[in-house]
């Protein structure tokens, strides 16, 4: 009886603000001279309207009505949450509605969305201090203590998943590639070399792309996607869970409300439960319950990002090493300066957003990229971060 485990990546970057090295604009704090709070609230009050709002209405809807046989969790980045602090409160109190029914589940991960997990430093400080930020973090603000944990991005390998059994998670979430599973099945849980207590629960990338990309796809040979045909697609698939993760933003952002997506997410959880070999369980119950089915060796990276399924959606091109690597050496004149302002804006700067933007890839890679990016191209957006980068380097080495 194979369970359904649906999670959903929450995320909103703090956008950066257009900025020359002639830049003299006057504020009252560094802030704001980098990140552009205009664009940021704009983006995140439009997305919560079409989203946010309206899909955590029917979730708790959906939860009421199947009296707790319907379950979801949410990997939610602390900036995502400082956003909603500051700009909707509001939303807040929505999301901490879902989590006091008991049947809604958190992620741990970085709290800046950062590439942490591959900075140099052998003994991954930055990493361990931010995922330690955002388990506190969300036990303040959501009363919860997850018990999985969600790298940016997906990111995984041997060493990552060793880092988070290390800091006491019993499973971790990434993406269930072809060619690390070989012949075996993202439907069931996995150790990974190196790190045989904890549990790897793999993304089954296609079925989760059915709705994440290919629901309004008139192209597809499977369009229209109904809720009953995709509930007994589950209903055949073998094995012990079928992780169906996704962006939240699928919801009414990325699949308007006029493609039938709210629709098809109202309908979903009674039709898979009409089928007696499904249930849903969240990933603290999934990792608590089933048993790992083998070992997966990940010596290299490897992310849900891109056909590659690697790094290079962030550092795949010289522009984007040339900042990451800025980044790494300005950790310790950072920490040095010991001001809670400078280390706050490095961590800011570090959002794996502002390295996804300077992507030069192409073909459909290269225009979901562009979807996302406030820049023009690239390059435009390239120059702009590091002339940020380096007026940023200047200040922490004058401080």
């Amino acid at each position: 009886m194979p369970s359904i485990c649906m999670y959903f990546q929450v995320h909103q970057p703090f956008r950066l603000r257009e900025f020359s090295v002639f830049n003299n604009r006057k504020t009252k704090n560094l802030i704001d001279l980098y990140f552009d709070d205009e664009l940021n609230k704009k983006v995140f009050n439009k997305v919560a309207q079409k989203c946010y709002f309206p899909t955590n209405k029917l979730l708790l809807e959906l939860i009421q009505q199947h009296g707790g046989r319907f379950k979801i969790a949410y990997s939610m980045t602390g900036v995502f949450l400082e956003q909603c602090e500051r700009y909707s409160p509001e939303l807040l109190d929505t999301f901490r509605e879902l989590a006091s029914t008991g049947c809604v589940d958190f992620l741990n991960e970085t709290y800046y969305h950062s590439l942490c997990s591959l900075f140099n430093d052998p003994g991954k400080r930055e990493f361990h201090e931010q995922v330690e930020f955002h388990r506190n973090h969300l036990k303040k603000i959501m009363g919860v203590k997850p018990t999985v944990f969600r790298n940016t991005e997906a990111l995984f390998s041997n060493h990552i998943a060793k880092m988070a059994q290390d800091m006491g998670y019993a499973g971790i979430a990434t993406e269930g590639i072809d060619n690390i599973l070989g012949w075996r099945s993202p439907n069931y849980l996995y150790r990974v070399r190196g790190a045989d207590k904890i549990k790897v629960l793999m993304r089954n990338y296609r079925l989760s792309d059915d709705v994440a990309y290919r629901f309004s796809a008139r192209w597809w040979k499977e369009w229209p996607l109904t809720a009953d045909k995709y509930a007994s697609w589950l209903a055949k698939a073998p094995g012990h869970v079928i992780n169906l993760f996704m962006d939240y933003e699928t919801f009414g952002e990325h699949q308007w409300a006029d493609t039938g997506i709210f629709e098809f997410l109202r309908h979903f959880p009674d039709y898979a439960l009409r089928h007696p070999e499904l249930n849903f369980m969240t990933p603290a119950e999934v990792a608590e319950k089933y048993q790992p089915m083998g070992e997966l060796d990940v010596p290299n990276v490897i992310s849900w990002a891109d056909i590659e399924r690697d790094a290079s959606a962030w550092l795949g091109n010289d522009m984007q090493r040339m900042c990451f690597d800025l980044i790494q050496k300005l950790e310790e004149p950072v920490r040095k300066t010991k001001d809670p302002e400078l280390l706050h804006i490095w961590r800011l700067l570090q959002n794996s957003d502002h390295l996804y933007y300077l992507c030069t890839k192409s073909l459909a890679d290269g225009d979901v990229h562009k979807y996302f990016s406030q820049w023009n191209n690239p390059f435009e957006g390239f120059i702009n971060y590091m002339n940020i980068l380096r007026d940023f380097k200047a200040r922490v080495e004058k401080s």
